[in-house]
């Protein structure tokens, strides 16, 4: 059954918080609703784009007010989307994706005055000075209204709603039924009246409210409206989006695979070994998790012990060869088996590098060894978006990394946006060329 539309955003130049039972202007089928949000978000996006900085890190910061004063009203929320989808039988780790709790929720409300507090991109950069008397600048725009579209992860709702913010970028966000009644309660309670407090049109931020499959493909088929989609989901899914939005001249951000990866090299420290095994399992259902584990030959034997016992600490069932799946299989997007690691032997650096860059996503790999140029040959070998050494891959987050939620964590291997997206990464250049005098 879909859920009712609920009162995400008012109609454009509002300045109050939304009522309860009121429609949010996007509230028609699929397509069509995917359509009149778009709509509804261009034009709130110049209220957005012209707020001065205060009331964009106003806007932040009662975002995370309102996460805690509403703490009860969105857990039960939640609870609610938990409960149905594992009578529907979804997975442990697809479940623990979907599920706030109450660290979780104080997280996420640190998380956005962290933002609220860092720095504002510089709008317009000194690039040089041309002949005649004229100097050349680089003008930082917003892309005016970018989508969304991810699953069973209601945290995502408020992660990518304030990095738009953040970039003054307004924004339609699509997610899956699992994950839409919590979105809806955080859109109604937390981002749009906390944005109407600081000034802020709330139309700027629309949740499509279905969700059917056919709303996510809308979403990458609207070029004059959302130019850029970020999508965030399983593989398959996200792959065929974003061959959908290229074929529509769609420009899409998409984070489809995940899987760590750790080579364990001869000049391993047993001791490293055992914890970035143990610390790169905390969580299950993650893209930055360990999945593939490839040991030296030559210190196979004698680690494996130490493996082995990591490993069922955390509960995880090593995929031992013969391997009957790809090398790189990701095991978090498996419901029945995601407590598994493949684990594989290599002859040395250069064969763990290449199939780490030729069976496997790309998203991340490390290192564990004690020899400091065993480490930067892996470092320059390797060509995925991070590289960590005597560090587990878990780290390859927005948050851990740089101190900011992500927007996701993007793969693609040209020129643009990598690894973990942030507000920084969204905007459009523009140069400028002036009289030197102004």
């Amino acid at each position: 059954m879909t859920p009712p539309a609920p009162a995400v955003v008012g109609q454009a130049g509002r300045k109050r918080p939304p009522e309860q039972g009121k429609g949010s202007g996007c509230d028609g089928r699929g397509r069509q609703a995917v359509e009149e949000c778009a709509r509804a978000a261009k034009h709130a996006a110049p209220s957005l784009a012209t707020a001065p900085d205060t009331a964009i890190d106003a806007a932040l910061t009662a975002m995370a007010d309102r996460l805690l004063a509403h703490r009860d009203e969105l857990l039960a929320a939640n609870r609610a989307d938990v409960e149905r989808s594992t009578a529907e039988g979804m997975s442990a780790g697809l479940l623990d994706r979907l599920t706030i709790t109450d660290e979780r929720l104080t997280g996420m409300a640190d998380q956005l005055r962290l933002l609220a507090g860092a720095p504002h991109q510089e709008r317009t950069l000194d690039v040089s000075t041309l002949d005649g008397g004229l100097k050349l600048v680089e003008r930082r725009r917003p892309v005016g209204v970018i989508g969304a579209n991810y699953e069973a992860r209601p945290n995502v709702t408020v992660d990518v709603a304030s990095q738009l913010v953040k970039s003054r970028n307004a924004g339609v966000l699509r997610t899956g039924g699992a994950a839409l009644g919590s979105a809806q309660r955080l859109v109604e309670v937390v981002v749009a009246p906390a944005l109407a407090e600081a000034g802020i049109d709330p139309a700027v931020v629309q949740l499509v409210p279905r969700s059917e499959r056919e709303a996510a493909a809308a979403l990458v088929r609207l070029p004059n409206l959302v130019p850029l989609v970020i999508l965030r989901g399983s593989g398959d899914s996200t792959r065929a989006l974003a061959t959908e939005g290229a074929t529509h001249g769609v420009r899409t951000l998409a984070h489809a695979d995940g899987g760590g990866v750790l080579y364990v090299d001869e000049a391993a420290d047993p001791d490293t070994v055992a914890t970035l095994v143990r610390g790169s399992l905390d969580r299950l259902g993650v893209c930055n998790r360990l999945n593939l584990l490839l040991v030296h030959s030559a210190v196979h034997q004698q680690l494996w012990p130490v493996i082995e016992e990591a490993l069922a600490a955390r509960e995880v069932t090593p995929s031992l060869a013969p391997h009957e799946h790809a090398i790189g299989y990701e095991w978090a997007l498996d419901s029945d088996r995601e407590a598994t690691v493949t684990v594989a032997t290599v002859d040395g650096l250069a064969e763990a590098a290449a199939v780490a860059n030729e069976q496997t996503s790309g998203l991340a790999a490390g290192i564990a060894t004690e020899d400091a140029a065993a480490a930067e040959a892996f470092f320059d070998a390797y060509q995925g978006t991070g590289v960590f050494w005597n560090a587990p891959t878990r780290l390859l987050d927005g948050f851990k990394l740089l101190g900011v939620p992500e927007t996701g964590i993007n793969l693609d291997r040209v020129p643009g946006p990598r690894g973990p997206v942030t507000y920084t990464d969204l905007y459009v250049r523009q140069y400028a060329v002036l009289p030197a005098s102004r």
